[in-house]
């Protein structure tokens, strides 16, 4: 049996916080949703760390680069380097006049996003009460939604023009797709919350048997999602996605930069879900198909699984979105978490490529090209 620090009252410390995290990191990171669950009801049982005012502030500088790393995802460095680009305020002021500087601000909702922790277990770590490090993540998941949403938005984009987009369908090719026009995928995801207390049915989702929302993603050869959609209710098909989205809005206002070398059209390959437009394309859905056919949903096949990496990407970097009792609607802005965790993720492939731009052997542009 494990023995779990003490984390109540007199008996808290550092050491056995930083332990007790590391603990439910591993957990996390290997799916033990046992071993997850006995250390969240642990945490019940025990009580919520009483804060201390003597706790010292954070100071990024006393953190090693390892350790940046795996309490923010972001090495200390870059994590500087995300602060001047994405031109975070030298200082946040909340609702309740509480404050801080933008780095540990930033520091604190990228703690809150890695796992799901509660409020009340980041109070060491940043010697601060839980309700003013509440009002700091609400405060910087705003500014970032709002200050570099667009980015999931719209395709009006330096690495979304003529150019990167010939290079992405050359790339698509290149590792046996049929189609040499293609220069994305584009898929939906179901994202399981907790079971709300009204409207329980417009969210349930008879797939997975489970309370959701759901995501519309466009993922690009380069690792990036290039548009992102959502939420929408959980029991909602793809086709009600793909049409509320105005993703075919969208592709038609960009005219001929939508167009490869031979003034052919692009097009952006799902599922067999989606339906047949002369800029999105999916399997072939006979009953009994060609051996042709077969093996042209075969190679597409391969090639689309990227678009599940980038899901994958998310969940693994930023945990908090996969812990659906912490995902309470009406109660947390559920669907603004999903998006800035994946605002976030790109932020990383940019910094340190990811398995889909691996896989295609391509770069992603930098974080100053991404963001602007």
């Amino acid at each position: 049996m494990l023995a779990l620090p003490a984390i109540g009252g007199a008996h808290f410390n550092m050491a056995a916080a930083a332990e007790y995290q590391h603990v439910m990191l591993s957990a996390m990171e290997n799916d033990d949703d046992e071993m997850l669950l006995m250390l969240l009801q642990d945490q019940e049982r025990t009580g919520h760390v009483t804060y201390d005012p003597e706790w010292p502030r954070f100071d990024l500088e006393t953190l090693t680069d390892d350790q940046c790393r795996e309490y923010f995802r972001f090495y200390k460095d870059d994590i500087k380097r995300l602060v001047r680009v994405l031109h975070i305020p030298n200082k946040i002021i909340c609702e309740n006049d509480a404050f801080a500087s933008g780095t540990d601000a930033f520091c604190i909702l990228l703690r809150r996003m890695v796992y799901p922790n509660r409020l009340a277990d980041l109070e060491p770590m940043f010697g601060r009460p839980k309700s003013t490090l509440s009002m700091i993540s609400k405060e910087m998941l705003n500014f970032i939604l709002q200050e570099h949403g667009h980015l999931l938005e719209n395709f009006d984009q330096p690495w979304l023009d003529q150019a990167h987009l010939q290079t992405y369908a050359d790339v698509i090719h290149a590792k046996g797709a049929p189609l040499r026009n293609c220069i994305g995928f584009i898929d939906g995801t179901v994202r399981p919350i907790s079971r709300p207390t009204v409207d329980q049915r417009v969210v349930f989702n008879g797939h997975k048997r489970t309370h959701a929302l759901k995501y519309q993603s466009v993922v690009t050869p380069n690792g990036l999602i290039a548009n992102l959609f959502g939420p929408i209710e959980g029991r909602r098909h793809d086709c009600a996605l793909l049409r509320l989205s105005g993703l075919a809005e969208k592709v038609e206002a960009l005219g001929g930069q939508f167009e490869d070398r031979n003034g052919d059209r692009f097009a952006i390959y799902g599922d067999p879900a989606y339906p047949i437009r002369d800029w999105l394309l999916s399997p072939f859905k006979q009953a009994v198909l060609t051996a042709e056919q077969q093996q042209f949903n075969g190679s597409m096949s391969q090639v689309r699984e990227s678009v599940e990496w980038q899901f994958g990407k998310i969940v693994n970097l930023f945990a908090f979105v996969d812990y659906k009792k912490n995902q309470k609607l009406f109660l947390q802005p559920v669907g603004k978490i999903y998006l800035v965790a994946a605002l976030l993720s790109n932020f990383h492939t940019c910094l340190y490529g990811s398995q889909t731009s691996q896989y295609f052997g391509l770069d992603p542009p930098t974080i100053e090209e991404y963001v602007g």
